[in-house]
């Protein structure tokens, strides 16, 4: 049985015309790269038409020319997410209702309004205090220790305020308060610091 020369032609002749290809471009990267940003015509005219002109402004925008017109391509904006609000953006607290006379809350108003705080402040005090103690004059934290409406670490510190500090709202207000306003300024950026990180 005898071969036909033309089957061994082709696979040939493919192999030759793909490193032929192949050489040219290494010989000459530019050979068949006329849309590269780097080919430029000479003249106005090329071969009777005219001269097509592409170029690329880094990722501003791509401007495309051909006889008179001109097309701008602008970029697509990158969406932004908007910024997440911090806990403490928001130190206001909801409004608190009046206290009843002669309770805890009705002495910290009174306490609040004498320091020259508003009702944002109280607002944001009663807030705070009933996240820390529910206003109880005796709350005890079981793994901490703090003790008191403002939860004071240790509670024997209230003593600054008072001998009858473990027992006596109005002495635990007292030094509530102050150590509030040495701390944070105001009721309501102590409340902001809780919200932040849990505790104040």
């Amino acid at each position: 049985m005898r071969r036909s020369r033309s089957r061994g032609r082709v696979p040939f002749f493919a192999f030759t015309a793909a490193a032929a290809f192949v050489l040219v471009s290494i010989v000459d990267p530019y050979s068949g790269a006329t849309a590269s940003p780097y080919f430029q015509v000479a003249g106005d005219r090329f071969n009777g038409e005219a001269a097509q002109e592409i170029q690329v402004a880094a990722a501003a925008s791509n401007i495309f020319t051909r006889d008179s017109f001109t097309v701008t391509e602008k970029p697509v904006p990158v969406p932004v997410a908007a910024p997440v609000a911090s806990k403490s953006a928001s130190s206001s607290a909801p409004s608190a209702a009046v206290p009843d006379p002669g309770s805890a809350q009705a002495i910290a108003a009174d306490a609040v309004a004498a320091r020259g705080w508003g009702d944002d402040q109280f607002n944001c005090l009663v807030s705070l205090w009933n996240k820390e103690s529910g206003w109880r004059v005796n709350a005890e934290n079981s793994s901490s220790g703090a003790y008191g409406i403002p939860q004071s670490l240790p509670g024997s510190k209230m003593a600054t305020a008072g001998d009858d500090w473990a027992t006596n709202p109005a002495t635990q207000i007292q030094w509530g308060l102050g150590y509030i306003s040495g701390r944070y300024g105001t009721p309501c950026g102590a409340w902001a610091h809780s919200g932040d990180v849990g505790w104040y």
